[in-house]
């Protein structure tokens, strides 16, 4: 037999092949580890496609939506924020101030939706993250962060009267918006103001802030009237989002109407058409008549100070002409001023025969509005807030009708012009 004699390099070489022999066995091995039936390997994915693919069949089918879209700038503090879900039910939804405070909300009963249940912030940050499952339970994640409208890019309007309040006919809905308004139409547009009654109810725009609603006629008595603000998200004026959304209705009382007559300086007051009193009244004096017109209680006060310098009737020093600092009964009938209130400091005589006032309409009372069988202590206790105080033959103009609640000194044609819908 012929003897072989392997060199160095034949035997690197044959080294070298077994161990390419021996590491495919062992590849071999690792990927068919624990196939006991010898079953071929799975294939291993070639493309993109195939990854993803692959990745899908362990993925939920669950689709959660958030709104706002995360990274939102002025979003609503009333109805934007809200997180939904197709094919799928929400199991959880937390929702964070920027501070780390918790702001409560509620999944729907369905599973489908969540909101919050309490008013955002202004100019807050606040982050959503949504937790939900498809039918086979397997969960899908979701997660945004928004900001809401700041002060500087929203507006408010500040209405009279009260939710729940029950108010003379006379009472118009007055909205005073802090900020000025350049698309009224759409701020109009916003807001709905019904009766009741049935009666026709219209706006109109005294200046860029202040939008009144009335009747052609006075409010119907008994009636009750509700005002629905949809303002949250509309533009007022440039990058100027409104935000509120509220429904609120008051009361119409019974129909009081007393009209003042400064020729006979005599009050009449009527209730549902009838009179029931009338009154010696001392009006505005011929230096400073009362304004004739129709005006409306804004303000009940027990007790107020009056100060002459306040409404442009001082003397040379700079100081009021008058400073009474505890007229009784008084009850607001105009912005600059004009008020019908008890007077206690002018001899019973002058009431119902001269008029001496700075432009007021005074009724007799006495020091401390502590004795009801006074005229005005009379007129004060059967008064609401929106009853109507009509002054007829003064020497004065007619009240402007911006000059407190007094749109009633506008012709229905006119106020109808007013409106920007």
């Amino acid at each position: 037999m012929e003897k072989r004699v392997m060199t160095d390099g034949k035997r690197r070489r044959s080294l070298a092949a077994a161990a390419a022999v021996l590491s495919g066995v062992l590849v071999l091995s690792a990927c068919n580890d624990g196939d006991k039936d010898g079953a071929s390997a799975p294939t291993t994915p070639q493309s993109q496609a195939q990854v993803d693919e692959a990745a899908a069949q362990k993925t939920s089918k669950a689709q959660i939506t958030i709104s706002p879209e995360s990274g939102a700038q002025n979003a609503s503090i009333n109805k934007d924020a809200k997180v939904t879900v197709a094919e799928g039910k929400l199991t959880e939804v937390t929702m964070t101030s920027g501070d780390g405070k918790a702001v409560k909300g509620e999944i729907a009963a369905d599973g489908l939706s969540w909101k919050p249940t309490e008013q955002l912030e202004r100019a807050t940050v606040y982050k959503i993250a949504a937790t939900a499952v498809d039918a086979e339970g397997l969960e899908a994640h979701e997660n945004s962060s928004f900001t809401t409208v700041s002060k500087a890019n929203s507006f408010i309007g500040n209405f009279t009267p009260e939710a729940g309040s029950t108010v003379g006919v006379g009472m118009p809905v007055s909205i005073t918006f802090n900020k000025e308004i350049s698309d009224k139409k759409a701020v109009q547009s916003g807001i709905s103001v019904s009766s009741s009654s049935g009666q026709e109810v219209v706006g109109h725009w005294f200046n860029s802030q202040r939008l009144d609603f009335r009747p052609e006629k006075y409010w119907a008595e008994g009636s009750t009237v509700t005002l629905k603000l949809n303002l949250d998200g509309v533009e007022g004026a440039e990058g100027v989002y409104g935000v509120q959304q509220k429904t609120v209705t008051f009361k119409i009382g019974r129909n009081q109407v007393s009209t003042v007559d400064v020729a006979t300086k005599t009050m009449t007051v009527t209730q549902d058409g009838k009179t029931v009193k009338t009154i010696p009244i001392s009006a505005g004096s011929p230096e400073n008549p009362t304004y004739n017109g129709q005006m409306v209680i804004s303000e009940k006060f027990k007790e107020t100070r009056m100060n002459g310098a306040t409404v442009g009737f001082t003397d040379s020093d700079g100081k009021g002409e008058y400073d009474i600092k505890d007229v009784p009964h008084a009850m607001r009938l105009s912005t600059s001023g004009t008020f019908i209130h008890g007077n206690y400091w002018g001899p019973d005589s002058i009431f119902g025969s001269s008029n001496t006032s700075h432009g007021c309409v005074g009724l007799n009372d006495v020091k401390g509005a502590g004795d009801p069988n006074q005229m005005a202590a009379w007129f004060y206790d059967r008064s609401i807030v929106g009853d109507v105080v009509i002054v007829k033959n003064s020497k004065d103009k007619t009240i402007a009708p911006d000059n407190g609640l007094n749109g009633w000194n506008m012709s229905w044609a006119d106020w109808k012009a007013g409106s920007a819908v």
